[in-house]
């Protein structure tokens, strides 16, 4: 446990109509006495005048009081709810200042030491940090889901296999001449392991649809110079996002907006007309739009049905929507069929392309439970988990010292998803994602 005593702002920005001061560690209690008088009950809302080391009133607020070990960071810990006023934060932070050993909380570092104090692991503290960040529903299920632990359940569950597993193997390699010890531990051993193999390779495959609920779908709006990729663009954002010209390649750079679909948060990126040119600052766009197209979970490949362009779309590296624009002037003819024709300018077909958007991310989403990991390093360790349980099976005639060394591998894996063993050199970048205060 820290010897210093940290406090933040865990509220938000100043001005509001509350703020809430938090404190946590060896010296709230003092902090508190000095503060307003006293140390409130425990858990108990408590109205008290918090005043400077002079006497002098500073505000008049709540008091909440929570001692170690039950608290978020198991520490001691205070909140002070009070008028949320720069003048009036400034002053308390003042007097906190002053007292020895009292010092500003850094960024994350409140749920840093809930971590450090085993009152967190690390996947719960991506969801904590997901839920503030969340913007959708999706977002917030996912977020919550992870929060509350419940994929913290799945993967300890997993390694109280892999753990078992090994002692039954290191008991038959210790003990083999014991009669209360199986002469074969393959019927114990590694038909758990094999199906628990199926398990994790079942709960990987979901992670693309996790890391799309978390990070976004990413839909990008291709096709040739003023073909409407822009106008469409706004029209989706219901606001000027791009600008609008008949001007052939007005869009020189990826332009990108979110947007809630469904409950899900849809990226939307705008990119330069593709053609073949000699200018250098269009020439670079292009290429910044073939690079975003790669990265895209689906195209919306436009043409302008006026120009009577009726041709395949050059992108075939995913998923590719085509869309027949200006249908308020021009109807789609020629040889090959559109999936939708729109026109931006009057709305026409705008609701059957939200829907089409919507139809295709579920499709890639389509996880009935939300316990599914979300980030890259999370996917990471299941893989070598995975691979780690697939060389222990690949092999029957190899030694058991080797196939469980395998075991302790995939183990370690998920320990590190957690947080378990061997996370010094992640803990800084996942605490940075916090703000102060939190």
């Amino acid at each position: 446990m820290s010897n210093e005593t940290i406090y933040a702002l865990s509220s938000g920005a100043v001005p509001s109509g509350v703020a809430v001061v938090r404190l946590s560690g060896v010296k709230t209690r003092d902090a508190l006495r000095l503060l307003i008088g006293d140390t409130p009950p425990p858990r108990r809302a408590s109205l008290r005048t918090i005043r400077s080391r002079n006497g002098s009133v500073i505000d008049s607020g709540l008091a909440l009081f929570f001692p170690s070990p039950d608290s978020f960071t198991g520490e001691d810990c205070a909140e002070l709810q009070l008028h949320g006023s720069r003048a009036v934060i400034h002053a308390l932070f003042e007097e906190l200042e002053a007292i020895e050993g009292v010092r500003m909380a850094e960024e994350g570092e409140f749920s840093r030491r809930a971590f450090e104090n085993g009152k967190l692991d690390l996947v719960e503290i991506e969801g904590l940090a997901d839920l503030i960040a969340a913007e959708t529903e999706m977002q917030r299920r996912l977020a919550v889901e992870h929060s509350q632990g419940k994929l913290s359940e799945l993967y300890d569950s997993w390694a109280e296999r892999l753990t078992r597993a090994r002692a039954l193997i290191e008991a038959e390699l210790d003990f083999a001449d014991e009669d209360d010890v199986p002469g074969s531990v393959s019927a114990l051993v590694w038909d758990d392991i094999a199906q628990l193999h199926a398990e994790v390779e079942n709960h990987l495959a979901h992670a693309q649809a996790g890391e799309i609920i978390r990070d976004g779908f990413k839909v990008v709006i291709a096709g040739a110079p003023n073909a409407g990729k822009s106008t469409l663009m706004n029209a989706l954002a219901q606001r000027e996002v791009a600008i609008v010209t008949n001007i052939a390649g007005t869009t020189r750079d990826v332009l990108h907006v979110d947007l809630d679909i469904n409950g899900f948060l849809v990226k939307l990126y705008d990119t330069a007309g593709l053609r073949d040119t000699d200018e250098v600052v269009e020439r670079e766009g292009v290429r910044r739009a073939e690079r975003i197209i790669s990265e895209a979970n689906l195209v919306l490949y436009l043409e302008d049905m006026t120009q009577g362009r009726n041709g395949l779309s050059p992108i075939t590296n995913t998923e590719v929507l085509r869309v027949g624009t200006k249908a308020d002037i021009s109807a789609a003819t020629g040889p090959v069929a559109y999936d939708l024709t729109i026109s931006a300018v009057t709305d026409v077909g705008l609701f059957a392309l939200r829907a089409a958007i919507a139809e295709r991310l579920e499709r890639q989403v389509s996880s009935h439970s939300l316990a599914i990991p979300s980030r890259r390093r999370q996917r990471d360790s299941l893989t070598e988990c995975l691979e780690a349980i697939g060389a222990a099976l690949a092999d029957p005639s190899a030694g058991l010292d080797i196939r469980a060394e395998n075991l302790r591998i995939a183990g370690n894996a998920l320990g590190r998803i957690t947080g378990r063993v061997d996370v010094d050199n992640l803990l800084d970048i996942i605490f940075s994602e916090f703000c102060i205060g939190k």
